[in-house]
């Protein structure tokens, strides 16, 4: 069974920094793909990043780039997303999200729907 696990959200001051994590069991991220999205009340789910577990490349959303970053643990089958320079529109709460992605495989999901596995989220609250 597919489990994924968020954690690290809670509330940041305006300007601050939070790592959010990804906990990953039940299946070979070797053959998958992660990314993050986040969805504020009211609005439709923002894709924030994604990173390819074999070749550990990123995409990272043009809106967070500078102040965002993807990374992953093999040995903890873990995937982190370092928030800094947080803002008050940065509030949501945050999903991990995997899909099935072969290593010949080098299209980005962007979309919700292209992944079939999600956490419950964590969220995430800023302060001004």
């Amino acid at each position: 069974q597919v489990r994924l696990v968020e954690s690290g959200g809670g509330l940041v001051p305006a300007g601050g920094s939070l790592r959010l994590s990804c906990a990953a069991s039940g299946l070979a991220l070797s053959t998958n793909s992660a990314g993050w999205f986040r969805q504020a009340g009211g609005k439709d789910p923002e894709f924030i990043g994604a990173i390819r577990w074999f070749d550990c490349r990123t995409n990272v959303a043009e809106s967070v780039k500078d102040r965002f970053s993807i990374s992953r643990d093999k040995d903890k089958n873990r995937i982190y997303l370092p928030m800094n320079s947080v803002t008050p529109d940065d509030a949501a709460i945050y999903y991990c999200a995997v899909r099935p992605q072969a290593p010949f495989d080098h299209r980005w999901a962007v979309r919700r729907n292209e992944y079939p596995y999600w956490g419950p989220g964590t969220q995430v609250t800023v302060s001004s």
